[in-house]
């Protein structure tokens, strides 16, 4: 078996308008060349599921880096952060862009980076990745993981001022392949919201299979890999992780454990 190890510690980088703001950086032991990732944490915040999330992608041969969008909130823990963040109507999208730039920039910095940089975002996470993958420029893949709010406009007057734009409203503009899991139980985005995402993404000329994948799971709803929640589903789950991984080393050029074909199946 070959070496296995990897370090994971907390980093600070730039993100909007320069801000200096904290982000989990986990990474593979080793010169590389590895690819990067942007993981974009969901509404509950910059929490321990994420990081735990951002550890698997790095024993996968990947470097994950995941800013923390809730930074500036400045209430010391992720329930208190999203709180904040709820009751002023949600992330502002045009600071979101600015620090996940400030990440994908971050991890080009790095020695052992290969220069491809991916996006992944969960719940809200996956509504920003969309976002991402249509508005920003150096971005090589990108998966959301059931985002709802993408087919639509936020209803309430605050979230309008933060949230102005539907991203499916950019779909011309998507740049890079895009992964999409979701659950055929959940309501945000319901089935016919990923209907009409497909469609939209269609109607832009983009081709099932070459520019997007969509996988839908049945008996499955929101957050279905989230092994604290009630919301697990483990079948979903385990095939979802293997398409996120597999569909990485389509596009990233993978690190060394994807390449040698024994990448975790957790």
């Amino acid at each position: 078996m070959p070496y296995e190890g990897l370090i994971a510690e907390t980093v600070n980088i730039r993100g909007h308008n320069g801000d200096l703001i904290d982000a989990y950086l986990a990474r593979p032991l080793g010169s590389g060349p590895f690819p990067g990732v942007v993981m974009i944490h969901h509404m509950p915040g910059w929490d321990e599921a994420t990081k735990e999330m951002a550890r698997k992608l790095a024993h996968n041969g990947i470097v994950c880096i995941s800013p923390n969008l809730h930074f500036r909130e400045g209430q010391g823990d992720p329930t208190a952060n999203s709180a904040s963040v709820r009751e002023a109507g949600g992330m502002p999208d045009d600071r979101t862009l600015g620090d996940v730039a400030g990440a994908r920039d971050y991890l080009r910095t790095l020695p052992y980076h290969n220069d491809k940089v991916g996006v992944i975002g969960f719940c809200s996470g996956g509504r920003q990745t969309y976002l991402v993958a249509c508005r920003l420029d150096g971005i090589n893949a990108a998966v959301n993981c059931w985002g709802g709010g993408v087919t639509t406009v936020p209803e309430g007057e605050l979230e309008r001022s933060r949230q102005p734009d539907a991203p499916v409203d950019f779909t011309s503009g998507l740049n890079c392949p895009l992964l999409g899991l979701f659950g055929n139980e959940d309501a945000r985005p319901s089935p016919q919201d990923v209907n009409d995402l497909e469609a939209a993404l269609q109607a832009a000329g983009k081709v099932e299979g070459e520019d997007y994948e969509f996988f839908r799971y049945d008996n499955a709803g929101h957050g279905f890999f989230a092994v604290d929640r009630p919301s697990y589903r483990q079948e979903a789950a385990v095939d979802g992780w293997k398409q996120v991984l597999r569909f990485y080393n389509t596009h990233l050029a993978a690190g060394a454990r994807e390449m040698a074909g024994v990448a975790d199946d957790d």
